[in-house]
């Protein structure tokens, strides 16, 4: 038997149904802030990944599938979403146009060759977003107010958001030389990563998991104790749009993120769940006001954010999130004969065409089989398709929530279906059970059976 690769997972059932409506609600969400979706390739050279995320960060120089394709060039599948955004923002010119900032948002696959774990795969979907073309703080604002309000639509609580900044160019070279001169006597006590990290990039060692309790960490700089005048400005501005928006954040300066192209704001989000695991971290971002004239584009500023779908429904599940997924259909048609059979082809086309879940039986069942089928799609009426019944242009309705049958004429079957099909399936009251049909509420629920 063929098994999946290692680090990948199969999404169906009720838990691609959860996935479906998540991936909606971000999409209407991001619809409301005026983004606009885009979609890069799933592989790209090899080149815009070493210059773009950078040479020292985990990504790149563990995780990342390198492959050469026939033509000899080195290619590689998408890590993270941000380099493949600012390379198509280069080369499609849009820096050009007058729509600025120009804001992207996407929710895609990504792949990274770790140990796999729950909600860290080596086929991870990643959703985010990036705002190019503003370097105001209200812009920084946004980015961070849009994570929090998607995780609070979803259902989540508790959510907490860590803020940190890296300062303009000026104030991370201070702070660099700050820590190497910190970390540089103590070499021997870092773990071996972070002893290549105190050359190359020693802002990375502040983000080690592995010495994080060690005492040389909880003794290093701060960040924020080396911005100069204009940074720490800057700063004060993006906590101060926050509090206008009704954000609760914490200054945290031991967020510096993983990626080399961070300035200025970086930010954490975390959900308060129990269980959930040591680090609550559930997406983070920043600003890269750099990174587009790194790759080859003019100097434009720029903030995103990025996290991972997995452990996003990790989390909603570990919650008990009731999502409002569809496990039902409106009608199943059930059959005897070939004609009626005909008939049940015919029927269902033309309502599927007018909007509804129709299912019918593709096996040549008995009708008691075709009905336990319909009671396992939890159909909410069935119509047993009688030849007498059809040639006299009507056909018997049963709802199976209230086991009422009624004859309907053909001609008004649709509107009768639209009139007497409930459109949710889930409960938006605390105390509720997930099926509205099953509803405990003791007073003023908005169940439509109320």
């Amino acid at each position: 038997m063929i098994t999946k690769p290692k680090g990948t997972k199969d999404i169906y059932g009720i838990e691609a149904k959860k996935w479906q409506y998540v991936s909606k609600v971000i999409d209407e969400v991001m619809e409301k802030y005026n983004y606009n979706f885009i979609r890069v390739p799933v592989f790209e050279v090899s080149e815009l990944f070493h210059r773009g995320v950078g040479e020292t960060t985990d990504i790149v120089t563990k995780e990342t599938y390198d492959f050469i394709d026939r033509g000899g060039r080195n290619m590689t599948l998408r890590p993270e979403g941000t380099a493949g955004v600012v390379r198509s923002f280069i080369e499609n010119k849009m820096y050009g146009n007058n729509d600025k900032p120009a804001k992207f948002y996407y929710n895609m696959p990504m792949y990274r060759y770790e140990r796999p774990q729950a909600g860290r795969l080596r086929e991870l979907t990643q959703f985010g977003w990036e705002i190019i073309g503003s370097d105001d703080p209200l812009s920084d604002a946004e980015a961070i107010s849009l994570a929090v309000n998607i995780y609070k639509i979803l259902g989540l609580k508790g959510i907490k958001v860590n803020i940190n900044s890296l300062g303009d160019s000026e104030s991370r070279n201070n702070y660099r030389e700050a820590l190497v001169k910190h970390f540089k006597p103590h070499i021997d006590e870092l773990c071996e990563d972070c002893r290549e990290r105190l050359e190359k990039n020693p802002l990375r060692i502040i983000d080690c998991k592995v010495d994080i309790d060690k005492e040389i960490m909880k003794t290093a700089p701060k960040t924020i104790d080396y911005l100069n005048e204009e940074s720490k400005n800057r700063f004060e501005k993006v906590k101060e749009y926050l509090e206008v928006m009704g954000v609760e954040y914490i200054v945290d300066p031991s967020v510096v993120r993983g990626l080399d192209y961070y300035n200025h704001t970086v930010f954490e989000v975390e959900a308060d769940i129990k269980g959930f695991g040591a680090q609550n971290v559930i997406g983070g971002g920043g600003r890269y006001n750099n990174m587009i004239e790194t790759l080859g584009g003019p100097s434009v500023p720029a903030i995103g954010f990025a996290a991972g779908f997995d452990r996003l429904m990790i989390a909603l599940d570990m919650e008990d999130v009731k999502l409002p997924v569809k496990n039902s259909i409106d009608l199943f048609l059930l059959y005897v004969n070939e004609d009626e059979k005909k008939y049940a082809a015919y029927l269902s086309n033309e309502l599927r065409m007018n909007g509804f879940i129709v299912e019918t039986d593709y096996l040549n069942r008995s009708l008691k089989a075709q009905f336990k089928q319909a009671d396992r799609l939890n159909s909410k009426f069935t119509i047993v398709l009688n030849s007498d019944d059809l040639k006299n242009n009507e056909v018997k309705v049963k709802n199976n929530i209230t086991k009422e049958e009624e004859m309907i004429s053909l001609d008004a079957l649709i509107y009768y279906l639209d009139e007497n099909l409930i459109d949710d399936d889930v409960c938006e009251c605390d105390d509720c059970t997930s099926n509205i049909h099953e509803c405990n509420c003791d007073n003023n629920c908005s169940c439509n059976n109320k």
